[in-house]
């Protein structure tokens, strides 16, 4: 018997990452990703059994071409009857959106107006989803929101310091993002510790070139360091994270700087980039590191030293704490950003296990403190079997 699939859909403004998974195991039988769309080099990359096939667009070059494809090799490889609905990520879903939500005009309509909100990102989510629906017309198409998980915050974590009308309003508060790969982890981490996960206190710490770190009590997001938008909190691979508002005023008063070098500074050329001059790569920076080059030392300090004072500061929303979590590109992978953040936090009664640190990368999952230590884990995230899972629990729950 042929297992059911869900087809998850990424989409950016200019990719489209997809999976088709068991919702049940997590298991793959097909991903990959159409990249440098809406330009003449697009094209999309298939991983199935391990084996990868990556074939040029064809004009012209946009999300419905990449669909296309998709749809003729999953059809192919005999799996378009195998999927059962296609869950989709959409980075902003404001207040109102807290759980998987079955797609309709209306949740359009509401994806679109949230935009003002993520300009870059819920754009780009509503063309795959229209893409998608174009082609996949017979199937259900269900939301699974970023910012959902953070919905729990409690009103003195995302309320800013500003006119209270303002988020009356307009809705400007602090809403956190990266919830599905929170959210995934602390379900891990709860099966570790073998303890309901609706009695345990973690922190998450996601770290790739976007980073956020989450205080979850009870299981639920009490707070994180993303805000209103992912540029809030702390040092990222290009973004500046938490700096005196008032550099803004500066650099267009003083620098002549307009609005939108000003935007571009803090989102694509800050961060890991902007201190090294080197590069938003962790890696390339680790290397330099160790050839002695003094700005990647520099960065590599600050983005350590602000992950720790920022998982440090989360203890004020916590009563206990169960263990530290790592997960995110970086994460998972760098040992030597791991131990550089621990060393700091031996306040907090965390302390690394040297060995376990180097083993425990590349997919590996296990704790990494010594015996001594708080837990700390390594928990590899897996956004995408989120995104099946909770698909597939709202066509059950509607019975559908």
């Amino acid at each position: 018997m042929k297992k059911p699939l869900i087809l998850v859909i990424n989409c950016g403004s200019s990719s489209l990452k997809f999976s088709l998974m068991d919702p049940k195991t997590g298991e793959e039988s097909l991903n990959g990703i159409a990249q440098c769309l809406l330009s003449d080099n697009a094209n999309i990359s298939f991983k199935v059994n391990g084996e990868k096939q990556v074939l040029a667009l064809l004009p012209p070059f946009d999300h419905n071409t990449a669909i296309v494809e998709l749809v003729n090799f999953i059809t192919k490889n005999n799996l378009f009857e195998q999927i059962t609905a296609i869950g989709h990520r959409v980075v902003h879903g404001g207040e109102k959106y807290h759980q998987p939500t079955l797609i309709t005009p209306q949740v359009k309509n509401e994806i679109a107006k949230l935009a003002k909100l993520a300009p870059l990102h819920n754009p780009a989510n509503l063309v795959g989803i229209e893409a998608t629906e174009k082609v996949f017309s017979h199937l259900l198409q269900v939301a699974i929101f970023d910012t959902a998980f953070h919905q729990t915050m409690p009103e003195k974590a995302y309320i800013y310091g500003l006119p209270y009308n303002l988020y009356q309003e307009h809705g400007i508060r602090r809403y956190g993002f990266h919830g599905t790969s929170h959210y995934f982890v602390t379900q891990r981490a709860s099966s570790l510790l073998q303890k309901p996960l609706e009695q345990c206190n973690f922190i998450s710490a996601h770290l790739g070139n976007g980073c956020s770190i989450s205080a979850i009590v009870n299981g639920k997001s009490v707070d994180t360091s993303l805000g209103f938008t992912p540029l809030e909190g702390v040092v990222m691979g290009t973004r500046s994270g938490d700096i005196d508002p008032s550099i803004i005023f500066y650099l267009v008063e003083q620098l002549g700087y307009s609005l939108d070098q000003v935007n571009t500074l803090l989102n694509k050329e800050s961060g890991l980039l902007g201190i090294s001059g080197i590069s938003n790569d962790c890696r390339t920076i680790e290397e330099q590191l160790l050839a002695g080059n003094k700005r990647a030392k520099l960065a590599i300090d600050v983005f350590c030293y602000r992950i720790a004072k920022k998982i440090a500061s989360f203890s004020a929303s916590l009563d206990n704490l169960d263990g530290l979590i790592f997960t995110g590109g970086i994460g998972e992978n760098s040992n030597t950003i791991r131990s550089l953040i621990l060393n700091q936090l031996s306040l907090l009664g965390f302390k690394a296990n040297e060995q376990l640190n180097e083993e425990i990368r590349f997919g590996k999952q296990g704790n990494i403190n010594d015996t001594t230590s708080r837990p700390c884990w390594v928990i590899p995230t897996n956004e995408e079997w989120v995104i099946a899972e909770q698909t597939q629990h709202l066509l059950i729950n509607k019975g559908m």
